[in-house]
């Protein structure tokens, strides 16, 4: 029976993304559990340059899976590709990012192989008896749910970002590298990427953020996120947005914090003129640290904030944003 834990990577712009060595992290940790096997999946071209870093945060295998056109991902042909590799050796456990592309593309493989899949997951853990586990949030963060798997493996999950520590990096460490080129016929593309214009208003991505600024409702109009992006310069952190101020027109979605937006675990979140729906907790129920800023002492969002600051956000954003610069030296 295979003890083996294969990992799929992300990468944007021919970067590896911060989710990928997350993966990585828990797939060793898993791995050595099981005395198997790491292997870390990559799609793409032109990528065996990252071979040594993806060594070092823990994998033994790395496969890289070359075709010019997974330069952008493209779920059809994606999990395709993927599921033909898993078909002819199937892993115990694999691991994929609840990122925007992991949510897409992990179902699509889970239905192709007939595979369950727990998303969305925060922990997983090995019983004494083989046993895989998962915990994932449940009812928009209010319950923790342990779950097992039925049927044949692998055991397939998907990791939230930003929620586990990321092992120190081995540079002694050294990884099997194979370089696989499948013969996907053009057809497996139904959609084709021409190209990817860059949001003005983007800064980091909000899934791997460790701070996010947030603005809601409360901030009046799209001209007054500009006191948010000023204090999220100086942190070194991103923007977020409420579904209120998103629905208004004053953020893009891709700035949406919430359930039917980004579920988002960053080590400090602020959420200024913003009530606290129960949508949007469900979205930040893993942030190690809530501050909230508002005017209105009765607010939802003060139940679940470590630290509240009841006042004029138009009043208190500027102060706190002088106040970092000078705790961090910024001026």
């Amino acid at each position: 029976m295979s003890s083996e834990v294969w990992v799929v990577g992300e990468h944007r712009g021919g970067h590896l993304r911060r989710i990928t060595l997350e993966l990585i992290s828990e797939g060793r940790r898993l791995a050595d559990r099981t005395e198997g096997r790491l292997s870390a999946i990559v799609l793409g071209e032109d990528l065996a340059c990252h071979a040594e870093t993806l060594a070092h945060y823990g994998a033994d295998r790395v496969i890289f899976l070359q075709d010019s056109r997974f330069a952008f991902y493209e779920g059809g042909a994606y999990a395709q590709a993927l599921s033909r590799l898993i078909s002819s050796s199937p892993p115990a456990i694999l691991l994929l990012g609840a990122t925007s592309q992991g949510k897409d593309l992990a179902p699509r493989v889970a239905a192709r192989l007939g595979l369950g899949l727990a998303s969305d997951c925060t922990s997983f853990s090995l019983e004494e008896n083989g046993e895989f586990t998962a915990v994932r949030p449940v009812y928009a963060g209010k319950a923790l749910a342990t779950v097992k798997w039925e049927g044949k493996k692998p055991w397939m999950a998907t990791l939230r970002p930003n929620i586990v520590r990321l092992l120190e990096p081995d540079l002694s460490r050294l990884a099997e590298v194979e370089k696989r080129r499948l013969e996907l016929e053009d057809k497996a593309w139904k959609t084709r990427i021409i190209e990817v214009a860059k949001d003005a208003m983007a800064t980091l991505d909000l899934t791997e953020a460790e701070i996010i600024v947030s603005g809601g409702r409360g901030m009046k109009g799209p001209e007054n996120f500009s006191l948010l992006e000023d204090l999220a310069k100086v942190l070194g952190g991103a923007v977020g947005a409420s579904r209120a101020a998103v629905d208004a027109g004053w953020r893009g979605h891709q700035s949406q914090v919430g359930q039917t937006g980004k579920v988002v675990s960053p080590k400090l979140y602020f959420a200024c003129g913003i009530s606290g729906s129960v949508q949007h907790l469900a979205g930040i129920s893993s942030a190690k640290f809530i501050v909230a800023l508002n005017k209105d002492p009765d607010a939802p969002i003060f139940k679940v904030a470590d630290y509240g600051i009841v006042g004029d956000l138009f009043v208190v954003l500027p102060l706190l944003t002088e106040e970092f610069k000078k705790l961090l030296g910024t001026h």
